[in-house]
């Protein structure tokens, strides 16, 4: 790992000396890693004896692998073998923690100095607006995700072995490490052929799976906060600083929750007398809560998609076009984001000019953003429905939930994945991708790095709105 972080920073030289934007050099690692993905898992130490995969369904995997996606068009266990599934645990924190995040604790350890440059190309994979914290901010995440990880793998281990799933402890430790791992990063590849089908009923283990999906997707300066927060209230030496959630931690919060509760009723009403008629009302609940939070980013099942509801399957989409928080393992267009214009609205229809929420006003220029954003996204996503309608042999309803799913770095399907065409696997690969590295970020590709001022401006005049 720290060749690979030594590797990271030489490529960055290289492109630093082409005059790179930050942001141009941090797409560029990610496409380079998704091209070494593609060249590792062709070594036939991670293959199964005598699989063959054609070069575009690889070349699907990588991406779907380094955006934490899950969608995949050939079953895994039939491909890769027990070493091909650990090198794609190690990818998952690649692309779930993001590849400088990765890089700069290997050097932190290594107590190599990092650079003010090396701190802007953190600052842009992570998509912070300061460098002030900013090392603090990946040790302490890191340390939190990695001890995540470890603790539930243990637990989960445990949990399948002395519950009867495994009957061997290497098999429970394989098992329960990986289920572990691609819920906290919210991978969702299935390496069994049946998701999380085989614990639908185990609702201790599901509430399990859920706390990790949550803590992964809900941000990562949200886990520094809370982390400082336990800090200054356990601590026994007096501190005369009172401690303050940030407004990004408290919006981030607030939305998470209010979209988990709204998921987890709606999906509730419309299933629990239709998939969900022969549970109990716990079972119902658990099930509604597991959807709900699953579609954000996750991508694990425990049900067949296509037994739900049309309806549901809408909400699904939804969900799974918002995804998670920022500076998360999540993709879509962000809790945030919407939350931002659903402040919007609500400002605009009570007439006031400014947007308050907790206290503070929210800042003009991250209005426009989030506004740029959602639109986009949603042109970007009816276009590729519409692209895709037409060139597919699917049902409508399949082609939406593939769209939402792959910008939303989910990795849900109605099972349409491996039947795409070579256009239809590309067009998915470039959502997945750009579901990753953000659509404000893709944007930023195409804009010059410093704007041409036109030294005037022309006069105002009032147009007839609506």
């Amino acid at each position: 790992m720290k060749l690979f972080a030594q590797d990271i920073w030489n490529k960055g030289k290289f492109l630093r000396g082409h005059k790179l934007s930050s942001v141009q050099i941090i797409v560029s690692y990610y496409i380079l890693m998704t091209m070494l993905a593609l060249t590792l898992f062709y070594l036939p130490m991670f293959r199964q004896p005598g699989s063959h995969v054609p070069f575009i369904d690889m070349f699907f995997m990588a991406v779907s692998t380094i955006s934490v996606t899950g969608l995949s068009t050939f079953p895994i266990k039939e491909v890769f073998n027990e070493q091909g599934v650990i090198l794609l645990e190690i990818l998952f924190q690649v692309g779930g923690l993001g590849i400088m995040m990765i890089s700069t604790f290997f050097f932190i350890i290594s107590k190599r100095k990092i650079t003010l440059k090396q701190r802007q190309l953190i600052m842009t994979d992570m998509n912070q607006p300061r460098l002030s914290g900013i090392v603090r901010l990946i040790r302490t995440t890191f340390t939190i995700i990695l001890g995540l990880q470890i603790f539930s793998g243990i637990g989960f281990s445990l949990y399948l072995k002395l519950n009867g799933y495994y009957e061997h402890w290497l098999d429970a430790l394989y098992y329960g490490f990986y289920e572990a791992i691609s819920s906290v990063t919210n991978s969702g590849f299935d390496i069994t052929g049946h998701s999380v089908l085989p614990y639908a009923n185990d609702f201790l283990f599901l509430l399990a799976i859920m706390v990790l999906i949550f803590i992964g997707g809900i941000g990562f300066p949200v886990l520094m906060d809370v982390k400082e927060w336990l800090s200054d209230k356990f601590s026994k030496e007096p501190n005369p600083f009172h401690f303050r959630f940030s407004l990004f931690t408290k919006i981030a919060l607030f939305s998470s929750v209010i979209l988990f509760i709204g998921g987890t009723v709606v999906i509730f009403l419309l299933e629990k007398n239709h998939l969900f008629s022969n549970m109990n009302a716990i079972g119902q609940g658990v099930n509604s809560m597991f959807y709900s939070i699953t579609t954000r980013n996750a991508g694990l099942q425990i049900h067949d998609l296509n037994n739900f509801q049309t309806t549901t399957l809408i909400v699904f989409a939804l969900l799974m076009f918002i995804g998670c928080s920022p500076s998360s393992v999540g993709g879509g267009v962000r809790t945030t984001t919407i939350m931002i214009i659903g402040l919007y609205l609500y400002s605009f229809l009570k007439g006031e000019h400014h947007i308050k929420i907790f206290g503070r006003n929210i800042d003009e220029e991250d209005v426009r953003k989030s506004m740029v954003v959602f639109m986009l996204s949603l042109i970007m996503c009816f276009s590729c429905v519409i692209f895709l309608t037409a060139i597919e042999d699917a049902s409508l309803i399949s082609i939406i939930v593939e769209v939402t799913s792959a910008f939303g770095t989910t990795g849900l399907s109605l099972g349409i994945t491996d039947d795409l065409t070579t256009i239809g696997k590309l067009t998915i690969a470039i959502l997945m991708f750009i579901g990753r590295v953000g659509m404000l970020y893709t944007l930023m590709l195409f804009i010059p790095k410093k704007p041409r001022d036109l030294g005037y401006r022309y006069p105002t005049e009032k147009i007839i709105i609506g």
